[in-house]
């Protein structure tokens, strides 16, 4: 800690400590879901608090080269399989340290699927060695002296470096944080030895899971503690229908667990300066119409009389979005409008275009993926749709918050803890900022739906709603504050 202080009287670094964040993707380099936002938004936030986070993740093929200079500052001749070595470089204000190890990396596909869209074989060894990276930085530090304080894993992919911590008796504080438990990264039993874990561990209390090996469970029993990404996700977890089979391993790490609600970039996401739409504000909201026209065009839309609604989502049956074309025909006659962008199941996807192929001008379906169209999507939509049967934090409807497209979702995870209903008390206070409702099936979604064209056609108490969501702090100010809190006490 001394040389710490000294470092940071010298304006090298914070003064409360290092933590190494252990992750498999991160923006600005890559993402394909929530968790690159929250690794990528973390170092800032967390400067801001005092301490100095450096991401470790996967050198993908093509990333390097996205730096202007990168050092090497560790490496071992054989991790997993092969030589690896970790290189330092600095991105978008963010300390990167990539882990290059070609031999589980260097190949086509996504992070975590072949261009075949199924499981690389090797996932197990491929993370393990991140995870492994981890630990060893934390046991002998880097080339420049920089060592972690902490280890913060992220998701799966990371759960193995607090076994590693703790089988190898490092004196290094861990976390693991729960991005979405669906994904618990399976192994048989006959890879411990390629995924250098001892069998003495091979037991319940650690991560063995139904003779498996489960990198998420070992990282949930291993670590010091075990954050999720929304209060309510934390209490859902304990539950059967939401923990995935890991709810009594979270229940019994009950006093460790914390929910830590995720923010967004109010900078990248403000309506009164983002570059890709109209201005506007809560004081002056008529630049909100002129992107519902701009909306309406870039989607081939006609005249929308009711509420339109945005769907940007991927498309899948945890996002409820199979409900929609069962629902979509009633809102359309009552007015209401919608543009989806997204992609995913097949089936879901053919069932909405088929919606829009009986509502053409009303219901319009993009898919793929496209940075900036969200952006305007959000600011002309009057509505963003999320009907997700879990949603551990869920960032759409926070965008929605944000630019005005009041949200319509389910009562789980995150979304309960953002969004507040339109009910006659929260009306009545001035602090509804939403449509929130309980039960997740045609009926749940349709009754939504009817009070939302409720709402949209009385314009005052709209426009109040709006604006309540629009005076939201979304960002990540005291996520931060709180991560900062954990990391001391685990420190003390």
């Amino acid at each position: 800690m001394t040389t710490i202080m000294a470092e940071a009287e010298n304006g090298v670094l914070p003064a409360k400590g290092r933590v190494l964040s252990v992750t498999s993707e991160c923006v600005p380099l890559i993402k394909t879901g929530g968790l690159a936002d929250v690794a990528g938004a973390l170092p800032a936030a967390l400067r801001a608090e005092g301490w100095d986070m450096r991401v470790l993740m996967p050198a993908y093929p093509g990333l390097k080269e996205r730096f202007a200079a990168l050092e090497p500052v560790w490496g071992e001749p054989d991790v997993m399989g092969g030589p690896a070595q970790v290189l330092a470089g600095r991105l978008e204000g963010i300390d990167f340290l990539m882990f290059d190890a070609p031999h589980l990396f260097d190949r086509a596909g996504s992070p975590y699927l072949g261009p075949d869209g199924l499981d690389h074989p090797d996932n197990a060894e491929r993370f393990a060695a991140l995870s492994w990276a981890a630990a060893a930085i934390a046991r002998d530090g880097l080339s420049t002296g920089w060592k972690p304080d902490v280890i913060h894993a992220h998701d799966w992919q990371g759960g193995l470096a607090p076994v590693y911590a703790r089988l190898q008796g490092l004196s290094v504080g861990t976390v693991v944080t729960i991005h979405n438990i669906a994904f618990q990264g399976l192994a048989p039993a006959e890879k411990m030895g390629a995924l250098r874990l001892s069998w003495d561990a091979f037991h319940s209390g650690m991560f063995e899971y139904w003779g498996q090996i489960s990198a998420l469970k070992g990282g949930i029993t291993a670590a010091d503690r075990v954050t999720t990404v929304s209060p309510t996700y934390a209490r859902e977890l304990m539950r059967p229908e939401v923990g995935m089979g890991l709810q009594g391993v979270i229940a019994d790490r009950g006093a460790a667990m914390t929910g830590i609600l995720n923010g967004i970039d109010e900078i990248a996401w403000n309506p009164e300066a983002d570059p890709g739409v109209l201005p506007y504000s809560t004081r002056q909201m008529k630049g909100k119409a002129a992107n519902r026209d701009r909306l309406r065009a870039d989607f081939g839309l006609g005249e929308v009389p009711g509420p339109l609604a945005v769907v940007v989502s991927r498309m899948s049956w945890q996002k409820g979005l199979d409900l929609l074309p069962q629902v979509l025909d009633g809102f359309v006659a009552r007015g209401g409008g919608l543009a989806v962008l997204g992609a995913g199941d097949a089936e879901i996807s053919a069932g909405l275009a088929a919606v829009a192929a009986r509502h053409p001008g009303r219901v319009a379906v993009r898919t793929g993926y496209d940075e900036a169209l969200p952006h305007r999507m959000f600011a002309g939509g009057d509505a963003v749709l999320v009907p997700s049967r879990f949603e551990p934090c869920g960032l759409t409807q926070m965008y929605g918050l944000r630019y005005g497209a009041v949200p319509v979702v389910s009562a789980v995870g995150g979304l309960a803890d953002t969004v507040i209903d339109a009910n006659k008390a929260a009306l009545d206070a001035g602090c509804a900022t939403g449509v929130v409702f309980t039960q997740v099936d045609r009926l749940g979604l349709a009754q939504a739906l009817d009070r939302l064209v409720d709402l949209y056609a009385q314009p005052g108490v709209f426009r109040a709603i709006q604006r309540a969501g629009m005076k939201q702090d979304m960002g990540w100010r005291r996520s931060a504050a709180a991560y900062a809190r954990l990391y001391e006490d685990i420190r003390a």
